[in-house]
């Protein structure tokens, strides 16, 4: 990865270092470090630290902890784009004994299986996974505490069986199908399961004085898909670059799109989850940012992105509790977003003409309520209200002619053209609801059909 602070105002830069040292003092983390990259690559990384031999930068490693959850998810949605699973399967298809095997793949990328949240004692964080060396030692004897795909409810449990699943399927090592799918590809050569020098050491910082306990580091085993693995600021940002942009080598932009929405419903307040990644923002008109936060004792850690702004943000630290590094990681991206935002490509035509698509487009009403089409690339369509509010969608152009709705209440929802004995258009369909060119349009088939009488003024 290219690196270049003079991509970067002074003032940017300046403001960047300002929020990072801010973050290690009040924080009171051993060190600290922070990257922020655009257009796929770092043009900045900054660090902190206050004790001796703890220096620092964008190349030293950290342990990630839960971070390590989106990577695993990766390697499971190349599964299903290969063909080998669906998320609709249940996880005994794949990986049979578990006693949790009548949840979905699905439902345990988005943590809606209804797992519990943590293993049985003692707290596998800080206990040796040879400590629990069977799935069975994983889940307990009452694996399941809520109804699957029911509410979302956090499980590192659930991310196990995933790392389970994946070697089933694969039949090698989670880490060895880590390595060679995503970090060798992506060249992430600073992301490991165990610790490679430079790499800091983690730190408890006592609540009430300004004193150290050295954290253990131990291997996680079985947990080691939910939690296990150390890497760098810079390695982080190639793989935030990846999640944004996809990559054909290891997964699709359609299907790391995919993974970015919302898969379960989640308790009122709550940030979103999507397949491995975390979702917060948006339903104020705030930034949206994707990613995933981590920590594990001695270490706590940070990845967010802006596909809108094109602008991710990494922070790392080595302290148990103190900085609250998914906040910085936030106002990192703003910092950038905000001071120098993204210059906007260029208009251009579309690379075709097409009469038909062209004849499609302009006003439509569906009933009173009006909507603009417009022609897209690859002849896609886009329908919006002509209002401010209203719904409206992105749609994708299938082979037998129809389109296939992207977003929001039509996502999946088909729409067609529905014509006349003469070829003419009638009107369009989507998911029943018709659209005319005129508010209900007489002659046009409209449910429920048309008042022979027609509009009428005060006088009725």
């Amino acid at each position: 990865m290219n690196t270049s602070s003079e991509d970067l105002l002074p003032s940017t830069r300046r403001a960047l270092l300002h929020r990072t040292a801010t973050a290690q003092r009040e924080g009171r983390a051993p060190s600290l470090v922070a990257a922020v990259g655009r257009q796929g690559r770092m043009v900045w990384s900054g660090a902190r630290t206050g004790v001796e031999g703890h220096a620092s930068d964008a190349g030293t490693q950290y342990r990630i902890g839960s971070i390590t959850k989106t990577f695993t998810a990766v390697l499971v949605m190349r599964l299903r784009d290969e063909g080998l699973i669906d998320l609709g399967d249940p996880l005994e298809k794949h990986l049979p004994g578990t006693g949790a095997g009548r949840v979905t793949v699905f439902q345990l990328l988005g943590h809606s299986a209804g797992l519990g949240a943590e293993t049985p004692a003692p707290w596998w964080e800080r206990t040796s996974g040879s400590l629990r060396p069977e799935l069975a030692d994983v889940l307990g004897e009452r694996p399941q505490l809520h109804p699957a795909g029911h509410r979302h409810h956090y499980s590192n449990p659930g991310y196990t069986l995933l790392g389970s699943l994946v070697e089933a399927v694969r039949g090698a090592s989670w880490e060895e199908v880590l390595n060679r799918e995503i970090l060798e590809p992506l060249g992430m050569r600073r992301t490991t399961t165990r610790p490679v020098a430079p790499h800091a050491d983690g730190w408890a910082v006592h609540p009430w004085a300004d004193l150290l306990l050295r954290e253990p580091a131990e291997d996680l085993g079985l947990m080691a898909p939910a939690g296990q693995l150390w890497s760098t600021a810079a390695d982080l940002l190639r793989f935030a670059a990846f999640l944004s942009e996809g990559d054909d080598r290891i997964l699709s932009a359609a299907s790391v799109r995919e993974m970015r929405r919302s898969a379960a419903p989640t308790e009122p307040g709550s940030s979103g989850y999507g397949l491995g990644l975390q979702l917060v923002g948006g339903g104020d008109g705030s930034r949206v940012l994707v990613g995933h936060a981590g920590s594990l004792p001695g270490f706590v850690a940070a990845l967010w992105f802006s596909e809108e702004d094109d602008v991710a943000a990494v922070v790392l630290a080595n302290a148990t509790s103190g900085p609250l590094v998914g906040v910085v990681a936030a106002e990192l991206v703003a910092i950038v977003a905000d001071a120098e935002p993204r210059i906007p490509e260029p208009w251009k035509p579309l690379p075709e003409f097409d009469d038909e698509l062209l004849g499609l487009t302009g006003i439509w009403h569906w009933g009173t309520h009006t909507f603009v089409v417009k022609a897209a690339v690859d002849r896609g369509l886009e329908l919006r209200p002509l209002a401010v509010a209203g719904r409206g969608t992105s749609f994708v152009a299938q082979p037998d002619g129809t389109w296939k709705g992207q977003d929001d209440y039509y996502a999946g929802e088909t729409l067609r053209v529905v014509r006349r004995q003469d070829g003419s258009v009638d009107h369009l369909d989507l998911g029943s609801f018709v659209f005319t060119r005129e508010p209900y349009e007489a002659g046009t088939d409209v449910p429920g059909g048309v008042d022979g009488e027609g509009w009428r003024g005060s006088g009725v």
